[in-house]
C-alpha cells in the first residue's frame, strides 16, 4: 500500500488565515446599530411679559470743551467734570453710582476747501475738543429732574440719555415667565387639535430672556447755563421672557 504525501502548508499562509477569522467577526460587530426613528413631536415658542413702575433710572451725561491747545482743552473739561461730580454726590448719589462712561481728545480742523491755485491745501488743526461722559445711576426718580437742571447749569452740555429699569426685577421676570409658558402650552394644544393629534408630555423646555423695555427720553443739552426744570416721566418699565417648548405627540 502506498501512502500519497500532502504538500505541507506555508507558515504564513496559516498565519494568513488565522487573521481573517479573527477580522471578520470583528468587522461585523463594528456596524453600527439602525437609527431608530425620531418620535413625532409638536415645537412652539411663547411670550410673556410684566411691566412695573421703575424705581431706577440710568443717566449719561458729558461735559464738552473746546479750546486752542489740548492742555487747555482738558483743564477746563477737568474742572468741569469736578464740579458736576460734587454737585452729584452733594444730591446724595453714591460714589458707586457714578462711572465714567467715555473719555475722548481729538484735534478740530478747520473748513478749508482746496482752491485752484492749491488742490491739495490740508485742513489746519485750529484748536482741541476734550469729552468726558459719566453714567449715573439715580435711585430716587423724584431727583432726576432737578439733578439733570442742575449738571446742565454746571458744566453738562451733551448726553441726556436715560433708560428706567428696576433695581431688583426678579418678581416681573417670575410673571412673565409664567405667562410665556402658558402661550406656549395653548399654541401647542391648539396646533395639535388642529392637526388630530394627542397631545403629549413637556419633553424640553428652553428660555430667553431679552432686555427690560423702558420709554427712553432724549434730550439735547444745551450749552446755556440756565436751563428749566426738567419734566421727566418714568412710566413702565416692561420684562419680557421667550421660552421655547418640545411636546412630544401621543402614538
Amino acid at each position: 500500500m502506498s501512502f500519497r504525501r500532502r504538500p505541507a502548508v506555508p507558515a504564513k499562509a496559516t498565519a494568513l488565515a488565522l487573521m481573517a477569522n479573527l477580522v471578520l467577526p470583528a468587522v461585523s460587530f463594528a456596524q453600527a446599530p439602525p437609527t431608530p426613528p425620531q418620535p413625532r413631536a409638536i415645537i412652539v415658542s411663547g411670550e410673556g411679559t410684566a411691566s412695573i413702575a421703575p424705581d431706577m433710572a440710568i443717566v449719561n451725561l458729558s461735559v464738552t470743551r473746546m479750546a486752542e491747545t489740548a492742555q487747555a482743552a482738558l483743564a477746563q473739561n477737568n474742572e468741569a467734570v469736578r464740579t458736576v461730580l460734587d454737585a452729584l454726590k452733594a444730591s446724595g448719589v453714591a460714589d458707586r453710582d457714578i462711572q465714567t462712561g467715555d473719555f475722548s481728545i481729538f484735534p478740530r480742523y478747520s473748513d478749508r476747501q482746496p482752491t485752484p491755485q492749491n488742490t491739495n491745501q490740508q485742513p489746519v488743526i485750529i484748536g482741541y475738543q476734550v469729552t468726558n461722559s459719566l453714567t449715573v445711576r439715580v435711585r430716587e426718580l423724584s431727583k432726576l429732574g432737578a439733578l439733570i437742571d442742575q449738571s446742565v447749569k454746571l458744566g453738562v452740555n451733551q448726553g441726556g440719555q436715560i433708560t428706567f429699569t428696576n433695581h431688583e426685577p426678579k418678581a416681573a421676570y417670575q410673571n412673565a415667565r409664567r405667562k410665556a409658558v402658558e402661550d406656549a402650552m395653548e399654541k401647542a394644544k391648539t396646533l395639535a387639535e388642529a392637526a388630530g393629534v394627542t397631545l403629549g408630555p413637556v419633553a424640553t423646555i428652553s428660555e430667553t430672556n431679552l432686555q427690560p423695555v423702558a420709554p427712553a427720553p432724549m434730550m439735547r443739552m444745551a450749552m446755556a447755563k440756565e436751563a428749566d426744570s426738567v419734566p421727566v416721566a418714568g412710566g413702565e418699565t416692561t420684562y419680557t421672557v421667550t421660552v421655547e417648548m418640545r411636546f412630544d405627540i401621543r402614538p
